[in-house]
């Protein structure tokens, strides 16, 4: 037992702030699943089982990220972050509330779900970069990847409790409530926000003078391999292999002909694997490396396409179970790379980097996963983002492999010392662990 506690994550939990924070989150999350879910399965009711329309809902409600990522990453290192997030916060729960009132009032439209899904997203794109790299501010050096870990945990809570719940309650009383609820949760991280200790520092670290730019984000990230590459390989993966958002609605209405209680099942054995990875790479106590990040990446993308393949809907839903740990092992391997090897005064932006990678290719992946399916049927868009992810993960690794050995053959190579997670330095440069 106490072997346990004396892990990374378990000292995350030890500090209070964090806790409040974390325990938000949960409660907002479970409801921003239970709309995301309720959403899809009102836009395929109002659109007479359309795929095309649930991917462009998707598409447009992520849109914003590609549109404005790389703003929320500088308004991130620029401001105080738990400012931001009580404006972000307080901005989705008015959308939430609007979309709510629309439904159950009977005055909701497609063009209206169009609307507010791109306002969400213009919302969203602004709060992840500021939420994730707040994390680095409530705890130490040394929790952020049980933290990080921890807070994909949370999140996978929410995925699997929000649709199931969203289902039964779609099945009971119909979409509208289930908005309305979600405008409730926000109350929940609103509070965790307002009741962190004021007198701790939460404004960006400025170890750096000068203009908050997005090109010196950009300018790091191309010149540390530990964020080139969960950067790069995360961009094929979250445009093409982690459309469950699309694929899971559609195979469960399309392929096995079942309601919203069983579409709610399905996501949330998703969401069960996932936390499955999360609280187990928590409780690791290894740090992450782009090893780690390239296997899990091709076991991924091998379960995605088998999951297009799966005869049954019970095994479809085991399998997904499997898919979901595997999937959320890839996120939070690159989650972590990410914090722990950004410049602490640029981390809101190299964020905003990667999640305007991982999200910001949802608006062109979301629509081809809809059109592929209204072409050649559901199954095949699994096996087709699985593939991608698989592929991808393989020429990466074989890229970067080929790059250090290259500068191998030029220069001497200088070895590693101290912490695996020391930045990097000019005069040294460092290579993936591949």
């Amino acid at each position: 037992m106490s072997a346990v506690f004396r892990l990374p994550a378990t000292h995350a939990l030890a500090v209070p702030d964090f806790r409040r924070y974390l325990l938000g989150q949960l409660v907002s999350n479970i409801g921003t699943w239970m709309q995301r879910a309720a959403q899809d399965l009102l836009v395929l009711h109002t659109t007479g089982n359309s795929g095309s329309a649930v991917g462009i809902v998707t598409a447009l409600q992520f849109l914003p990220g590609t549109l404005l990522g790389l703003t929320g990453g500088v308004l991130a290192d620029r401001y105080p972050k738990r400012r931001t997030l009580l404006l972000t916060q307080t901005a989705m729960a008015a959308q939430s509330l609007l979309l709510g009132l629309l439904t159950v009032t009977g005055a909701v439209n497609l063009p209206a779900l169009y609307a507010l899904a791109f306002a969400l997203g213009a919302a969203t794109a602004v709060d992840s970069p500021a939420r994730n790299a707040y994390i680095g501010e409530l705890v130490s050096r040394e929790q952020t990847a049980g933290a990080v870990s921890l807070n994909a945990a949370q999140f996978n809570v929410a995925r699997a409790v929000g649709p199931a719940l969203a289902g039964l309650t779609v099945a009971a009383f119909g979409t509208g409530p289930v908005f309305l609820l979600n405008t409730a949760s926000y109350l929940a991280v609103l509070y965790g926000l307002i009741t962190i200790r004021t007198d701790m520092p939460d404004a960006p670290v400025r170890a750096r003078p000068g203009p908050v730019r997005a090109r010196d984000a950009l300018r790091h990230i191309a010149t540390t391999p530990e964020l080139l590459l969960p950067i790069s390989l995360i961009a094929f993966v979250g445009t093409f292999g982690l459309n469950f958002q699309v694929t899971v609605s559609l195979v469960a209405v399309t392929v096995f002909h079942t309601g919203a209680a069983a579409f709610g099942y399905l996501s949330a054995a998703y969401a069960l694997g996932g936390l499955l990875g999360a609280l187990y790479w928590a409780h690791h106590g290894k740090p992450p490396t782009g090893r780690r990040l390239v296997s899990t990446t091709i076991g991924f993308g091998a379960l995605e396409v088998t999951q297009g393949l799966m005869p049954s809907y019970g095994s479809f839903l085991v399998l997904l179970f499997v898919t979901g740990c595997a999937a959320v092992t890839v996120t939070t391997t690159a989650n972590a790379l990410i914090q722990l090897h950004a410049d602490p005064p640029l981390r809101g932006r190299v964020l905003s980097v990667y999640f305007l990678v991982l999200l910001g290719g949802t608006p062109v992946g979301a629509p081809l996963v809809g059109l592929v399916s209204d072409v050649l049927g559901a199954r095949f868009t699994l096996v087709l983002g699985g593939g991608v992810s698989l592929i991808a993960a393989l020429a990466l690794s074989f890229l970067f492999a080929s790059r250090t050995r290259r500068r191998i053959h030029v220069a001497e190579p200088t070895p590693l010392t101290g912490s695996p997670f020391a930045p990097v330095r000019p005069e040294r440069e460092r290579q993936p662990d591949l």
